[in-house]
């Protein structure tokens, strides 16, 4: 069964879509079975461009990306979630919508990245998300080293939450 997890920043525009993109690519490369989605609770409606850009020199095809809102993930026809990764703090302090599908609620854990939208000029811009897009890999390439098919929930949290202190 597809373990889907849904990443969450407010805007959906940079950090969110970055680990949406390594995910999906990481988990094809390893052959694992984890479905990446990403939405915010405020979504800008656009695409960082140098996000789309840093995905795009790690080889990901970033046509199908576009700025979502969280509701999406709520109704009955919305993916299974089993996880939820908030990766921004004002989204990690919203209360969270209650998302159906699953076997009840996923689990929850937040990993903060600072915005590297707000670094000064292109250049510093380009080698922030970079950066950001290296951090988010090595916390995700853990996530798909987990027995995710046979963890409980509360074994699964608390990886999660090992994860986050690396």
């Amino acid at each position: 069964m597809t373990t889907h997890v849904l990443i969450l920043c407010t805007h959906n525009s940079a950090r969110s879509v970055l680990a949406e993109g390594m995910l999906n690519q990481l988990a094809a490369r390893l052959g694992k079975d984890v479905r990446a989605h990403s939405a915010g609770s405020a979504p800008s409606g656009r695409i960082n461009p140098f996000a789309l850009e840093a995905l795009a020199n790690a080889g990901i095809d970033t046509g199908g990306f576009r700025s979502k809102s969280w509701d999406e993930f709520t109704g009955p026809d919305a993916p299974p979630l089993s996880i939820v990764i908030t990766v921004c703090d004002s989204a990690a302090a919203e209360t969270c919508p209650i998302f159906f599908g699953g076997h009840g609620q996923p689990v929850k854990v937040h990993w903060g990245y600072p915005d590297p939208s707000n670094a000064d000029g292109v250049g510093d811009k380009r080698r922030a998300f970079e950066l950001t897009r290296q951090a988010l890999g090595y916390r995700l390439l853990q996530l798909l080293a987990l027995p995710l098919e046979t963890m409980d929930h509360a074994a699964l949290q608390a990886a999660l939450q090992d994860i986050a202190r690396s």
